[in-house]
């Protein structure tokens, strides 16, 4: 069982599954365990006890499905950004997702995601209903992280909601308890040597996980030691997992050398999705006079341009994003984060309104094209850690949440028009 752990604490989480399912079949009993594991919606390790006991452990498909018969496609939505159209559109997808999930809703870095959306859909609907629901998980859990393998990032997601719902408060009404064991987890974090042998945030995807939690303890706490800890980290991650020719991010250093079948690089949709929802999250608070602020700023930029460059016809992005005709269904999860972004750019007059708006006009339209008559949003390529193909009724709550955070970038775009 040594190595069954090994591989736990080796691999990132939407690539273990894979990893075991191509890897390991050839052991009866390690096969067996992993199998087991497998079934894990989040491809973790089982979380240690909670304090409380009250939120019940993940089940194996709790972070969504792919049905063989979803149902018809929504025949209701319109494409227009206009803030009706686009609430409408924010609202259908949101309340099939909270109908769906919420008996499922935990701690895991896949619900997270879903966190993020959802109180971003409530800012921008107007409708309480889905922070409430968020605001009950966070009340259930008592306000604790998941906190049995730090300092893993995934692990660590979950704090954006909780310091949103912490900072949104009055200063005067603000409750120490909603970021209490938060702070507790950054403050390891800060003050942890770095490994030479091991990168912290050793696979793209952490870059959304972690960074946004820290820069909002620093928001919270006026201390600049979170930022600086996140600043240093995030360039050790980019040294090396950023390719500076494409501007575009490999997944983690094991595709520094891998190919698509046409004989591009491989860069995953999804991975530079959670990075460019990363770079958002940590511009959106990160003060104007910070010395690091200006790379961030570059390097979003470099990556938004490149991927407005490939994207598809459809107005949307293929899980591989350098072969896109390997891949038949594009890839909602990737192309949700990189509509937030890009409309955050334009929203922020980061990005030139002229060049990049028809590019979020496209994108919002492709994804609403993929919602069915009853809300569920598809082709969201399940938990792995390359690409992948799926069916087209595929909906994960992670792909949901980019689609939410899309929406209210869009709706502010609407506001301008």
């Amino acid at each position: 069982m040594f190595f069954a752990v090994n591989v736990f604490k080796t691999f990132g989480t939407e690539t273990e599954c894979r990893y075991r399912r191509s890897n390991l079949t050839g052991a009866l009993v390690l096969g067996t365990f992993l199998g087991t594991a497998c079934l894990s919606s989040t491809a973790q390790t089982a979380p240690a006890a909670q304090p409380t006991g009250k939120v019940v452990p993940v089940d194996g498909y709790a972070a969504g499905d792919q049905p063989d018969n979803p149902g018809p496609f929504a025949t209701d939505l319109s494409p227009e950004i206009k803030s009706k159209a686009v609430t409408a559109a924010m609202k259908k997808v949101a309340d099939w997702q909270v109908a769906y999930a919420e008996p499922k809703f935990n701690k895991q870095w896949t619900f997270a995601a879903l966190y993020d959306g959802l109180l971003a859909a409530s800012k921008t609907t107007g409708d309480p209903k889905y922070r409430d629901a968020v605001l009950h998980l966070a009340e259930r859990s008592d306000w604790t992280l998941l906190d049995n393998r730090f300092p893993h990032a995934d692990d660590q997601a979950l704090g954006k909601a909780y310091m949103e719902l912490y900072l949104d408060d009055p200063k005067s009404d603000r409750k120490p308890v909603r970021m209490a064991h938060t702070k507790e987890v950054m403050d390891r974090l800060v003050v942890r040597p770095d490994d030479p042998n091991k990168l912290l945030w050793w696979w793209c995807d952490a870059l959304y996980m972690a960074p946004p939690v820290l820069s909002r303890m620093y928001v919270a706490t006026g201390d600049k030691k979170y930022l600086d800890y996140m600043d240093r980290q995030w360039w050790l991650t980019s040294d090396l997992l950023f390719d500076k020719e494409e501007h575009l991010y490999f997944r983690d250093s094991r595709y520094l050398t891998q190919k698509q079948a046409n004989g591009q690089k491989l860069f995953w949709s999804r991975g530079n999705g959670w990075v460019l929802g990363g770079l958002v999250k940590v511009l959106q608070v990160m003060p104007k006079e910070y010395p690091g602020r200006p790379k961030y700023v570059e390097q979003y930029k470099q990556m938004a341009a490149r991927v407005a460059a490939i994207q598809g016809k459809d107005g949307l992005w293929r899980s591989g994003l350098l072969d896109p005709d390997a891949y038949e269904l594009p890839e909602i999860s990737g192309s949700a984060f990189f509509t937030y972004a890009i409309a955050y750019g334009i929203n922020e007059n980061i990005l030139d309104r002229k060049t990049y708006l028809p590019v979020v006009e496209k994108s919002w339209k492709g994804m609403l094209s993929h919602i069915y008559a009853d809300g569920r949003l598809g082709s969201i390529q399940p938990i792995d850690g390359q690409p992948g193909k799926f069916k087209p009724s595929s909906s994960y709550v992670f792909g949901v949440g980019g689609f939410l955070l899309a929406g209210s970038e869009m709706n502010r775009l609407a506001g301008k028009h």
